[in-house]
């Protein structure tokens, strides 16, 4: 992978300074937001959970290395949606079922979902996890989705712009058509939100990610 913390002094230039104010706030409503999340959904996250284990074989909760903030790695964490053997089935779809142009995989109809997974993405219920991600500091609320590392290691130099925030679990794209739009699009989404972000937008984005979740646009 690409020596990706060098995107803080290549981009020095374009990336807008963050307010102090502005960082302060955004990480007071990830934490409040997160945690109040958490004790909402709790019977939720708990039904998924059982869901999840009674009709596939494999752990409730799948771990994935994403790639976050100026390059640094975790453990990106999501409701299991696909079979065991997901990993090892997908060189060959890299290979025949791509769909979407450029460095992201996707498949409307991928084999390796499961059934109650393809529910679960429908509506990003399995994306519910990652709270405990923006909790421990290691994303946002709001912010572009975390890549993976094979992903970042086909950047053009100027999509590097989106590593130098902190990852959210919604965004723009999220609520613009997901999946439906081109990678290309996505970038420019994520662009404007660095080059534009606050605490209005993030407010914003977070007030129509519902809206845009129930209608299941674009999500596979």
């Amino acid at each position: 992978m690409k020596n990706v913390p060098a995107v803080e002094s290549a981009y020095a230039g374009r990336i807008p300074r963050v307010r102090i104010t502005y960082a302060f706030w955004k990480r007071i409503l990830d934490i409040v937001g997160s945690l109040g999340l958490i004790l909402l959904l709790a019977p939720v996250l708990v039904a998924i959970a059982i869901a999840v284990k009674l009709t596939s074989p494999g752990p409730v909760i799948y771990k994935q290395g994403r790639v976050g903030r100026y390059g640094t790695e975790f453990m990106f964490l999501k409701f299991r949606s696909m079979y065991t053997d997901a990993d090892k089935r997908l060189p060959e779809l890299l290979r025949t079922g791509n769909e979407k142009e450029g460095p992201i995989f996707k498949m409307k109809d991928d084999p390796r979902v499961t059934p109650v997974g393809r529910f679960l993405r429908k509506y990003s219920l399995d994306e519910l996890p990652q709270l405990f991600n923006v909790l421990k500091g290691e994303m946002s609320l709001v912010g572009p989705r975390p890549p993976l590392p094979r992903e970042v290691e086909q950047y053009k130099d100027a999509d590097f712009l989106r590593l130098s925030v902190p990852p959210g679990i919604t965004c723009l794209w999220q609520i613009c058509g997901r999946s439906d739009t081109t990678f290309d699009e996505w970038m420019a989404l994520d662009t404007f939100y660095v080059e534009h972000m606050s605490f209005w937008l993030d407010l914003k984005i977070l007030l129509k990610t519902p809206t845009a979740v129930l209608r299941g646009d674009g999500a596979y």
